[in-house]
């Protein structure tokens, strides 16, 4: 089997963090996964060396064709969100969606899509500073600034830089499994999975150390016992605060509430024994705390945008893992 190919365009005057990223999902080799991984190009508009911030030169042998041939094209931002991309890049980006890649962008890197025109009609996402911008400048972009990415099939758009990581995850899980991906993420101490629909920015108060640690031990009792009924009081007790006081102060902590935050905690831990185990549907919702498979059901079309059935046989089917 051949490796599936992946571009990411190089530019002056870049930040390394956004290629970064591309660099250690799809060009590192993991050989504990025993898998053909991703055949990774860095390629610039002219091959030859490009600078990046902090005064480093970054030198590729790979032009814009080389990037239009590669299954996976991935523009990780752009260096002026005032500008259009150049009519060499705009024809590369076409071509390579005409021939069927996968187009991806990383935070700015929206902008870039939107004027080779790949967005129109499209819902789409960027860093939320930027969501203003992509709306006037390009009117026919549905542009939702809330989540941490989007995936439109063919193309896929993530907000700010570190969500680029949350949406090459994604992909790594769409193309290998979830497996393949959560050891990617254990690897990378990240969060196996993060939601694209999570909101990418919530304006809130940093807590005193003492409340935020008070929570913080309830939740982590929370997380060692979700198997068992537990309650917003029984919470409370756990932090030593009165149930009006907890909810104020988990909300602050955390920008939700504390029922809608163990319910995403028993959705993810069902996550995994759907991936690994052949347990029924109905096993699966008692063994992560929910009462009954109705009920896990609900909480996991609505978290996860399928169910669980399907999730099942997406991320087991002829994946060997």
């Amino acid at each position: 089997m051949t490796a599936p190919t992946v571009s990411v365009l190089a530019y002056e005057g870049m930040s390394s963090f956004e290629t970064g990223i591309v660099i250690e999902i799809f060009g590192l080799v993991w050989p504990e996964l025993e898998l053909d991984w991703y055949r990774l190009s860095v390629c610039a508009e002219r091959p030859g060396s490009v600078s990046v911030l902090g005064g480093a030169t970054l030198s590729t042998p790979h032009g814009l064709d080389t990037l239009a041939a590669a299954q996976t094209v991935i523009i990780p931002s752009v260096s002026d969100v005032t500008a259009e991309p150049s009519p060499e890049l705009v024809a590369g980006l076409r071509l390579a969606h005409q021939r069927g890649a996968r187009i991806v962008s990383i935070c700015s890197g929206a902008f870039a899509l939107a004027g080779a025109g790949l967005l129109d009609g499209r819902r789409a996402t960027t860093h939320w500073r930027y969501a203003d911008l992509l709306r006037r400048r390009y009117p026919r972009v549905q542009v939702d600034p809330g989540p941490l990415y989007l995936d439109d099939r063919d193309v896929l758009t993530s907000a700010g830089c570190a969500a680029g990581l949350d949406l090459c995850l994604h992909i790594v899980r769409q193309d290998h499994g979830a497996s393949v991906a959560n050891a990617v993420a254990r690897r990378l101490v990240v969060p196996p999975h993060r939601d694209g629909g999570q909101a990418q920015y919530i304006e809130s108060p940093v807590p005193a150390q003492a409340e935020d640690d008070r929570v913080a031990r309830s939740m982590t009792w929370a997380l060692e016992h979700l198997t068992e009924p537990i309650t917003v009081r029984t919470l409370a007790r756990r932090a030593s605060m009165s149930t009006r006081t907890y909810l104020r102060h988990f909300a602050r902590c955390t920008a939700t509430s504390p029922i809608r935050w163990l319910i995403q905690q028993r959705v993810q831990a069902g996550l995994a024994l759907l991936e690994t185990t052949d347990a029924p549907v109905e096993e699966v919702a008692r063994a992560v705390g929910f009462d009954n498979a109705i009920t896990f059901r609900h909480h996991f079309t609505r978290a996860m945008r399928t169910s669980p059935s399907a999730y099942r046989r997406t991320f087991r089917t002829d994946k060997g893992y």
